[in-house]
């Protein structure tokens, strides 16, 4: 098998310069290449200009600093020469497929036969991107999707085609897993594979119902958070963190892609409010605050938005009933008959039927969705799980009830298995999903080499709570 001993990554934004700090992380070189900006004295001050930036990043994107000298900076004038001695090249520009093209072409006329191109896109199709190519270059073309920030982050979604040979996908899995520490979830060709295809409708169904039955933001992310497993963020908190000027952009990009029955087409609306706070500069944690805000001129108090009036007020604990008569049962919680138990089954049964719906589209096999929940989103349980935790049979059941279609996914396993067995979730689900437990070995920096690098380690690193999948979406910045 090849083996990949230096990598080129074109695009210093912040995800390609991550990406190269990444790889520099696990000691092998990099090539960073950038544009020369017009009348620029240095010609390559924008990736050196992001390389100083990381040194200064929290967290910090390098392990140490002997891991930064081992990133080499250049320009995509002067350096693509620099290809040639390239086993991997990234590419991580702008989300324009004529801008994409016209790189690869250089990069073609550059590269070895047997150097593997990826392109970190999470919105352009894999078979748009190598249209016109020659099949040289396909054959050893792939989608290597990092998540933000790619030291942290742990989910990497592989898309590949069937003009890739076994030996092309097995290297660059095999690196992004044992090298880079990530966990590789397996993707079709499909708009947002995975995890942004189901993540950006769980936050739009999540805020598109709370909107509705005008609730407080506190209560909503106290409920769609740690109940079920997900980050404290919540749907508020994430959506602030991602930056409420974002979303719109995102879910232009699903609609513009994904075919008119699907479900999203039908809750992607931006509210009135939203688009009065993004004008007002109230884009999230970036801006001047979100859903929630820190009131300086109040003395630092905390407030959160009223979705019924548009206004701040101060910021309180949340106080949901449910969640007390709840306990720890999550039948209870979404069975209650208050407005917090109604939102809680708006919001989850929509979820789970949605990613039931994903089974066969975005992937082949459902472990890979709920993989890429728990490490590209920080859920502590995938969808999947999260129906065995409810159990199949009554989540079907409380569907029909009401109406509405049981996914297929779902129907089939109907009187399976007891969710008490200590079977897996994607045996009782999926007889073709892998045996072994899920594992995901992640660099870290609890050991160096007498080199001062990082060793191999097996410790899992923890991303920081709410940290966002979608926020990749939008984070190729222009070469």
């Amino acid at each position: 098998m090849a083996e990949i001993r230096q990598v080129a990554v074109i695009g210093s934004g912040v995800m390609g310069a991550g990406i190269a700090a990444q790889v520099a992380n696990s000691g092998v070189p990099v090539v960073l290449l950038d544009i020369v900006p017009a009348g620029a004295q240095n010609r390559n001050v924008v990736a050196e200009s992001a390389v100083a930036k990381l040194l200064k990043t929290e967290p910090a994107a390098f392990m140490s600093k002997a891991a930064a000298k081992l990133v080499t900076t250049g320009n995509i004038e002067d350096h693509l020469p620099l290809l040639a001695d390239c086993d991997w090249i990234v590419e991580v520009v702008v989300e324009r497929l004529d801008v994409k093209q016209a790189l690869y072409a250089k990069i073609d006329a550059h590269r070895k036969p047997d150097a593997i191109v990826s392109s970190n896109t999470s919105t352009i199709p894999l078979h748009n991107l190598v249209a016109g190519l020659p099949d040289s270059f396909a054959e050893k073309f792939v989608i290597t999707h990092f998540f933000n920030p790619p030291r942290y982050m742990r989910l990497l979604e592989l898309v590949t085609s069937d003009r890739n040979s076994a030996e092309t996908v097995k290297t660059i899995a095999d690196f992004c897993d044992y090298r880079l520490g990530k966990g590789v979830v397996r993707c079709k060709d499909r708009p947002g594979f995975i995890a942004n295809r189901l993540g950006v409708y769980w936050l739009q169904v999540g805020a598109a119902a709370a909107f509705d039955m005008k609730l407080d933001v506190e209560d909503v992310d106290a409920i769609i958070g740690k109940p079920f497993g997900i980050p404290k963020t919540g749907v508020f908190g994430l959506i602030d963190l991602v930056g409420l000027d974002l979303m719109p952009h995102i879910n232009a990009s699903m609609a513009s892609t994904l075919p008119a029955e699907d479900p999203f087409q039908a809750i992607n609306a931006t509210p009135a409010l939203v688009e009065r706070m993004i004008k007002d500069g109230y884009t999230g944690r970036k801006g001047n605050g979100g859903f929630y805000r820190i009131n300086r001129e109040a003395g630092k108090r905390k407030e959160a938005i009223d979705l019924a009036t548009g206004d701040y007020r101060p910021q309180k604990k949340a106080n949901v009933e449910v969640l007390s008569a709840a306990g720890k049962s999550l039948v209870k919680l979404l069975e209650h008959d208050g407005v917090h138990g109604r939102y809680a089954w708006a919001v989850i049964s929509a979820t789970l039927s949605y990613a039931a719906l994903l089974a066969g589209d975005a992937a082949d096999e459902i472990e890979s969705i709920d993989a890429a929940m728990r490490l590209g989103y920080n859920w502590k349980f995938g969808p999947f799980e999260l129906i065995d935790k409810l159990g199949v049979d009554w989540f079907v059941a409380r569907l029909e009830k009401e109406g509405a279609r049981s996914p297929r996914s779902c129907a089939r396993r109907r009187g399976g298995p007891s969710t008490a067995s200590r079977t897996a979730t994607v045996r009782r689900w999926n007889s073709t999903a892998p045996t072994r437990p899920w594992r995901v070995r992640m660099a870290c920096c609890c050991s160096k080499t007498s080199s001062g690098l990082p060793s191999r380690c097996s410790r899992t690193a923890r991303p920081r709570s709410g940290t966002l999948a979608t926020a990749c979406s939008a984070s190729n910045s222009p070469a």
